[in-house]
């Protein structure tokens, strides 16, 4: 009687110590969970980090990492001028369009032929003339946590050449709906949105996709679909990375000093169970291992955000016909304000080369 009442003893301690396992593991797991749910929202969900007191640090940080060069400053302010200029006279139309898990999407449109004076009224004088039956169109792409009104120095210069601009907000980001910025994976669908609407408005469109950072990897994922039409004659691809799994790798440890492994890999869970979709499908340098379409990859050599390398890896693996164009003492997205002369020119005679 008393060997039972011992095991009945040892029995009921062996199960409380294995249910206060359970709970810690339980408690544990849960703690995990929340951790990497508050990771994927703080990286993907501009709203969110917002609220974070590291986003202002992580966003000082950004841009302390910056080259801060006089003629970098100069450059940049001289196309801000410049730009604020023109848009007081270009013409512009706003779009929007649904994608099909029913978000809206916003694009400013730019005609070639799009002047007005102060009364409201378009110009077409001689000088417009060619450019009024422009097939020439160009795609702006903007970069993490950006919007549109950031290309739009890259839209005046396309815009003095004749082309069409659109330059849309990705998705949860500016104007634009969505739940988690895409990484350029969900946003090339979105991209083929726009796509579709400048063929519907021109068939003989020569569309120029043109990204910086992740727009560019934006630009890249496009390039490597095999439904991709083919109006799309170009990619400009500045500053982009490989892919967003291992940028998110790297910015964990930046940005929290917490380790890649394991977290990166349910990150990606929990996007997926989210938002739809995963970070390894957001590959730039799979895409350009498929693609056709000639590509310019330009990058500054000394970009904290993204490193010069991944350019090279990019252009490297590309099948397509391409170029590539390093900027010496340019940061990140920095390579038309360090060097404006080499990047329109460099840009200029590409485009020359492959779609004229």
């Amino acid at each position: 009687m008393a060997k039972i009442m011992t095991k009945n003893r040892e029995w009921k301690t062996q199960r409380k110590v294995v249910t206060a396992l359970c709970i810690v593991a339980a408690v544990l797991l849960a703690g995990y969970f929340f951790l990497v749910n508050t990771l994927v929202s703080a990286a993907l969900v501009p709203s969110f980090m917002e609220k974070l007191e590291a986003f202002e640090r992580i966003t000082e940080e950004s841009y302390a990492a910056q080259v801060q060069t006089s003629e970098i400053k100069i450059n940049r302010s001289a196309a801000i001028s410049e730009t604020k200029e023109w848009l007081e006279t270009a013409m512009s139309f706003k779009h929007s369009r649904k994608t099909e898990d029913g978000y809206t999407l916003i694009a400013e449109e730019f005609p070639a032929d799009g002047t007005e004076d102060a009364q409201g009224k378009a110009l077409k004088d001689k000088a417009d003339a060619a450019s009024q039956n422009s097939h020439d169109w160009v795609l702006l792409l903007h970069g993490y946590t950006g919007w549109k009104e950031e290309m739009y120095p890259f839209a005046y210069w396309y815009h003095q050449k004749g082309y069409h601009v659109l330059a849309p907000d990705l998705r949860c980001q500016g104007e634009s709906e969505g739940d988690f910025i895409g990484m350029g994976w969900t946003d090339h669908f979105d991209c083929m949105i726009w796509i579709d609407y400048i063929i519907a408005q021109d068939p003989d469109a020569r569309i120029v996709l043109h990204g910086q950072s992740m727009g560019a990897a934006t630009a890249l994922m496009a390039s490597g679909e095999e439904s991709l039409p083919r109006q799309v004659k170009a990619v400009i691809s500045d500053c982009s990375y490989t892919d967003a799994y291992a940028m998110f790798g790297e910015k964990i440890k930046e940005w929290f000093g917490l380790p890649a492994f394991p977290l990166v890999d349910s990150a990606c869970l929990v996007l997926k169970l989210r938002g739809g979709y995963d970070l390894k499908d957001a590959s730039a340098i799979e895409a350009v291992r498929k693609s056709k379409i000639p590509t310019l990859f330009i990058h500054g050599d000394e970009d904290a955000m993204i490193s010069v390398q991944m350019a090279k890896d990019l252009f490297e693996a590309a099948s397509c016909p391409k170029e590539l164009l390093i900027v010496e003492g340019a940061g990140h997205a920095q390579s038309q304000d360090k060097d404006p002369d080499t990047y329109y020119k460099s840009i200029e005679r590409f485009l020359e080369r492959h779609i004229i």
